[in-house]
Order: C-alpha cells, then sequence, then structure tokens
C-alpha cells in the first residue's frame, strides 16, 4: 500500500515523486517480498528531503505508511497486523531485543511470512513513538548486529551505527528472507545519495566531511 506524502510545490515526476529534475525512476527496480513491512513514521519525518521512506516504498510497493505518534494515529495499521494472523516483530533496540541473527527459529521464520515493524524517525522521536504505543512493547522486539555500517553521509546522526530507515529495513528484510535480493534497495539508496550531494553546495558538502 503506497501512501503519497505532502511535499513541495516544486515540479515533481508523477512516478517516483521526486523533484523532476532529481527524478531517481532510473534507479528504482521494484521488488517484492514475502514478508509485509509496516512503518510507523513520525509526523516530522514527511516533509524531510532526505528522509529514505519515501524511495522505500518506490522498491517495495506493497509496505505499509502510517504517519503519526500516538495509539489513536496507528489503530488501522493494528487491526492490520492482528488480522493477518502473521507472527510480528518490531525492528528497535528495545532492552529485551534480540539480533535477528541469535533470534531462535530465526531460519523456519525465513520460510513464513511476517509483519516486520520498524520507526521511522530521530532517535528521540522513535522512541517518543515507542513509549507513546503499549501496544509496541508488547511486540517481540529485534534488532540488527553490531557489523552493519551506514552510508548515509548525507543526513548526520548521533550516533556512528545509525542508519537510514531504508538500510535497516533492508538489512533486516535479508535476514528474515534469505531468497529475497535487497540490492535494488540499496542501488536506489545510492542514487538518492549521489544526486543529493550533487546538489549540496562545496560549503556544506565541507560541514558533512564529504570528499
Amino acid at each position: 500500500m503506497l501512501v503519497t506524502v505532502g511535499m513541495s510545490k516544486r515540479p515533481h515526476c508523477p512516478r517516483c515523486d521526486y523533484p523532476q529534475n532529481a527524478c531517481l525512476c532510473h534507479a528504482i527496480q521494484p521488488v517484492t517480498c514475502e514478508s509485509t513491512l509496516v512503518i510507523l513514521q513520525h509526523p516530522t519525518e514527511v516533509g524531510h528531503a532526505k528522509n529514505s521512506v519515501r524511495l522505500l516504498q518506490r522498491v517495495l510497493a506493497d509496505s505499509v505508511l502510517v504517519v503519526g505518534e500516538t495509539e489513536s494515529d496507528f489503530a488501522s495499521v493494528r487491526h492490520l497486523l492482528e488480522q493477518n494472523g502473521r507472527k510480528t516483530l518490531l525492528l528497535y533496540p528495545a532492552e529485551d531485543s534480540r539480533t535477528l541473527e541469535e533470534l531462535p527459529g530465526v531460519a523456519s521464520i525465513g520460510n513464513q511470512p511476517v509483519n516486520l515493524v520498524v520507526i521511522d524517525g530521530t532517535w528521540r522521536k522513535a522512541l517518543k513513538i515507542y513509549k507513546l504505543n503499549p501496544w509496541l512493547q508488547q511486540l517481540s522486539a529485534v534488532r540488527l548486529g553490531e557489523n552493519y555500517q551506514g552510508h548515509y553521509r548525507i543526513r548526520k546522526a548521533r550516533r556512528p551505527d545509525s542508519l537510514a530507515t531504508l538500510e535497516a529495513a533492508a538489512y533486516a528484510l535479508a535476514q528474515l528472507e534469505p531468497g529475497l535480493d535487497v540490492a535494488p534497495l540499496f542501488s536506489a539508496f545510492d542514487a538518492m545519495v549521489e544526486r543529493q550531494l550533487a546538489a549540496m553546495p562545496e560549503t556544506v558538502r565541507r560541514r558533512y566531511r564529504i570528499e
């Protein structure tokens, strides 16, 4: 389910919904996965030009995006998760979370479709959503291992191991579905980053320590 969010008034490509001078259609190769990816996006991320969720949805067109903060905001998606009969995992580094690599039965889970819920927002905003939604705290929380490095050079992060939402979702889906080719997600992501870099003034590039 594709949810189109409001962007700027600049002319946008009708297919990828990126500005026409930064069209990414050439880099988008749709991917179909067995799992249902559900993205809970904090409202402040909706219009952020550097947010990766918009691109993630273009590659994984069957993903579900819901914008909000509170339980009432996510009531419809909760109903979806409860009704489809699949195991639901929350990709979030909660205290009781386990890495996907060490999760007992992850191989068998990979043979069965699951719901994978991810929270899109800064660390502070993601924590706020987590705390405001006790139902999320009741889900089986999983996290990625320590060997994953983000390549989102165009957006500052508080932690060196920070990943863009697209990166985190791609890595997690690759663990859950060993036969899934997630390369198109990373290819599209790299193309977006390069577009952003090309549009940056030299002074801005220096702030991000971009060579």
